[in-house]
Parts: structure tokens; sequence; C-alpha cells
């Protein structure tokens, strides 16, 4: 059997939503269920749901053979996984937004779930800044003075428009990577072929 790790949510949808058009069916899935594991109606699969920053860990460690997960969780993470391809959907960039320019008097703060991407960054800047990690919504945090700017994804900047934040700065583009326990790609590919296929076929209209 197959383990697909997904995180709910739209990545989840669009990777079931693909399975499905290959009929690979997993017809006891309720979106609204808190049960975590499904498996296929032919029973070569099973899809495991968990946090979306712990696919590429449930991945690298093997307890899942293939991940759907963002490039931004990836940047992030730094797992050791095989990144089979983009797979074009849930695009969205990894920006630093604020209300208003960093400071040049002090050590800027920056709040984020994202503090590695960020420590890169800014150290690529040459900018040194101190980092707090977040995991609610953080463009809270300048508007509560909690820090001088923000690192988050950004899709449609509704959210930063309604809280008067601005974008500074995109530091990567993001969107939906396939991604595979290296081991299993080489012990298991051919059990593993028609799910990447599947994955990776696009949507059907």
């Amino acid at each position: 059997m197959i383990t697909i790790a997904l995180a709910k949510g739209r990545l989840a949808q669009k990777g079931l939503k693909r399975l499905t058009q290959a009929n690979i069916l997993f017809s006891e899935f309720d979106e609204q269920s808190r049960k975590l594991i499904f498996e296929s109606d032919d029973k070569q699969a099973r899809i495991v749901f968990v946090k979306a920053m712990d696919v590429p860990i449930y991945v690298a460690n093997g307890i899942a053979d293939v991940g759907i997960v963002g490039k931004d969780v990836l940047l992030e993470n730094n797992e050791y996984v095989n990144e089979l391809a983009d797979i074009e959907f849930g695009a969205c960039r990894l920006c630093v937004c604020g209300l208003k320019p960093l400071p040049s008097d002090r050590k800027p703060v920056i709040a984020s779930k994202y503090p590695r991407v960020t420590e890169q960054y800014f150290s690529s800047q040459g900018i040194d800044v101190d980092i707090i990690k977040l995991e609610g919504s953080v463009e809270l945090a300048p508007l509560l003075e909690l820090s001088d700017a923000i690192v988050d994804i950004v899709e449609s900047g509704l959210t930063l428009k309604e809280n008067n934040l601005s974008i500074f700065t995109t530091i990567a583009l993001s969107s939906a990577r396939l991604i595979v326990n290296p081991r299993s790609y080489k012990t298991k590919i051919k059990a593993m072929t028609p799910i990447i296929k599947a994955i990776m076929q696009g949507d059907n209209v």
C-alpha cells in the first residue's frame, strides 16, 4: 500500500481530484470528518492528513511514500525528499510585508511562520534582524507593534490590503510540489507510478 501525505485544504482537494480523475478512488473520504487516514477503494493506497509543515517530515522518514506540499514549506523545512515536479496549483508568494519601512537605527524585528527562510533572506541582504516565530495570523504582529514587519505567504493580497499592510519585496514564488521518499522511489516505483502520474497529469475539464 502506498501512503500519500496531505494537508487538509486546497492542496488536498486538488490532489484528490486528480487521483479521482485517474480512477484512484477514496469513496469513504469525508472532508468534514476528523478521521486522519482513508484507504482507497482498491486498497492499493491510503491518504494521511497531517499539518502542512509536517508533510515533508512524514515523507523524509518513510512514513509516507508520496506527499503534496507547497514550495514555501519545503524551503522552510529542509527535509531530505525528492521533489519530483511543480504540479502547478496553489500559487502564492513568500513576501516581506509591513506598515512602514524597516527601521535603520536599530535591529528590525520580523515575525513569521518561516524563521529559516526569514533568516536566510535577511542574511543574504546583509541585514541583522530579530525573528519572532508565530503560528497564527502574523498580520497582527506589525499592527500591534510586536514586530516591524512580517514574512508570510501572499495569495490575493486581500488580507494585507484590509489591514493596511504593503508588500516590500518578494522572497520566493511558491506552488504545490509532488515529493517522494527517496528509498520508496527506488523500491516501490511500480506501485507508486500510477499515483505519481495521476497527480502530475493536470486537471481534466
